[in-house]
């Protein structure tokens, strides 16, 4: 029997979340000095919209453990299948994208490593350990996948001291089974929660995607929930539809929406907001880190 591909047309942007292609020779070099390290970005391989501002400005997510995902979640575009071995001389090669960039902030990220027995986290500390002996003045953000059924992984990660701890919650939990289906709701919350437990000191980082079917409501209780687990920084942005075998963009979120959810938030309080159209959850990272250290500061001052 052949088998049949579920597949949904991709419905036209609005003007409001339309980007041009990149062009500009910051962008090429970019690129050329994350082949030349034989780096992955997940500015690229999860068809981020803001790729050319980024890279235009050597601004770029570094994607760690490789380019293939043991999972398969509805909204992303990183590919599925059996990895390749860990690249012993990765976090070097970071550390050398560092030091060359000029990085004064950096994020890494990750595909999910359901086949390593910590997930991959021991390649995480590697590649912190290697930045700080490189770039002791680089801040580091890492954005981890969930580490689910990894005992001791979540602990190893924070024990390296990052800067910033991002683990995106992506979707409310009613649509988790179809949206995020290797994952669970309530220990990627619990993960975030234990971060603030291990060491009060990192901050603490959380996405969500909109546009999925998710109702206001929804929303708004994840950001309570997130707020129990005193996550500092909260993102909100408009999901799109990478190919016609993704889930559907159900609807279009108008920039006034974004506004009125960002207000919303920042009632709730978390010290860091940033909600938009084209928000993800490195961009602008490293002003963004700067502001959220302002804004602590200024909270312990009050």
């Amino acid at each position: 029997m052949a088998t049949v591909t579920l597949t949904r047309p991709i419905t036209r942007k609005p003007a409001w979340i339309r980007v041009k292609a990149p062009t500009s020779a910051s962008y090429h070099e970019t690129r050329k000095l994350m082949r030349d390290k034989r780096l992955h970005t997940v500015c690229e391989e999860a068809a981020c919209p803001n790729i050319g501002e980024c890279w235009t400005q050597k601004h770029a997510t570094v994607m760690i453990l490789g380019d293939t995902c043991t999972r398969a979640c509805a909204f992303c575009n990183v590919k599925t299948g059996l990895p390749r071995a860990v690249d012993p001389e990765e976090p070097a090669h970071l550390a050398e994208v560092v030091l060359t960039m000029g990085l004064r902030h950096v994020v890494i990220t990750s595909v999910d490593r359901d086949d390593l027995p910590d997930g991959g986290a021991f390649q995480f500390v590697r590649c912190i350990e290697a930045i700080r002996a490189a770039s002791p003045l680089t801040t580091i953000e890492i954005l981890t996948p969930d580490f689910l059924r990894k005992p001791g992984a979540v602990e190893k990660v924070v024990a390296a001291r990052p800067d910033v701890y991002n683990h995106n919650l992506e979707t409310v939990p009613r649509l988790y089974r179809t949206v995020r289906p290797g994952a669970r709701y309530f220990h990627s919350l619990r993960l975030l929660q234990q971060v603030k437990e291990l060491d009060p000191g990192i901050f603490t980082k959380s996405g969500v995607m909109v546009g999925l079917g998710e109702e206001k409501r929804e929303i708004l209780q994840v950001m309570d929930d997130m707020r129990s687990a005193e996550v500092d920084f909260l993102t909100v942005g408009q999901y799109l539809q990478p190919t016609p075998r993704h889930h559907e963009v159900v609807r279009f979120v108008p920039p006034e929406e974004f506004a009125g959810i960002e207000r919303a938030a920042r009632a709730k309080g978390f010290l860091m907001v940033s909600a938009s159209p084209l928000t993800r959850s490195s961009h602008h990272a490293g002003a963004d880190f700067e502001r959220l250290r302002e804004a602590r500061r200024a909270r312990a001052a009050a």
